[in-house]
């Protein structure tokens, strides 16, 4: 018998997110909100700066402490981007950015773990930025290059970081449609509409992938030489130990060991 469309459809969204939707669904029914303790701070954070920088000077001191411009010097901007983060952008409705952290940094602290989540979110946000610098450097005649004025925009925000976790988390859950319906839609973007969020959308899609090729590559390498250490040294030990008890047993009384 024929599958229908809407069946072949369910059998492929199975295939594609099945194994990620059974670990998600399993931990949130554990521990609901404690499984997600970094989204639900992430988004406590968003909803904070959007109200602070809305506020009567609420904005200037939202702009010293994470606003970063390519016009900053770097070491600023570096300071900056941790908190740029979290700082929504002040022309789009907060309540998507709240929306895609929550659901997007939910899901990658479950599959990815904490650390590994912010070491992506951090990572592609900071070479996004970096970026920008290089492209107002090189100026408007090179592909990539951007006006003077783009040094003066507000580069901040989550989406660098949200697009580049549904992308190590489509790698790491092996759901490929996904992975390339992700970089296809960045790249469509950035080809359409060519202007600083674009193109920062491309280069966390890259940096994301490095780091996933890299985590799979790499990722078990140094816990498995500190177990072999350890194992290592576990043994000499043992070892040392029973050789010093043969010795003692195979001096006579009264001997002094040497």
């Amino acid at each position: 018998m024929r599958k229908g469309p809407l069946a072949i459809a369910g059998a492929a969204a199975v295939a594609e997110w099945g194994t990620l939707f059974g670990v998600v669904r399993e931990r949130l029914m554990a521990k609901k909100l404690a499984a997600v303790p970094l989204a639900t701070s992430a988004t406590a954070l968003i909803l904070l700066f959007s109200v602070v920088q809305h506020l009567p000077g609420g904005e200037r001191f939202v702009t010293h402490i994470g606003v970063v411009k390519a016009a900053l010097p770097l070491d600023v901007s570096l300071l900056r981007t941790p908190l740029s983060l979290y700082v929504p952008a002040l022309d789009l409705p907060v309540w998507g950015a709240l929306a895609q952290v929550f659901v997007v940094f939910g899901i990658a602290e479950i599959v990815l773990g904490r650390r590994l989540t912010l070491v992506v979110a951090y990572a592609c946000t900071l070479a996004g930025t970096l970026f920008a610098r290089v492209g107002v450097a090189i100026g408007p005649h090179h592909m990539f290059g951007f006006p003077k004025w783009v040094a003066y925009v507000r580069d901040t925000g989550p989406s660098a970081a949200v697009v580049a976790l549904a992308i190590c988390i489509a790698f790491r859950c092996r759901a490929w449609f996904t992975a390339g319906l992700v970089t296809a839609l960045m790249v469509g973007e950035a080809v359409i509409l060519p202007n600083l969020a674009g193109l920062e959308h491309v280069v966390a899609v890259i940096t994301a992938l490095l780091i996933a090729v890299s985590v799979e590559v790499f990722g078990d390498f140094w816990p498995r030489v500190l177990a072999g250490v350890g194992a290592a040294t576990s043994v000499a030990a043992a070892a040392s130990i029973e050789v010093a008890a043969e010795a003692r047993r195979r001096t006579p009384a009264g001997a002094a060991l040497p």
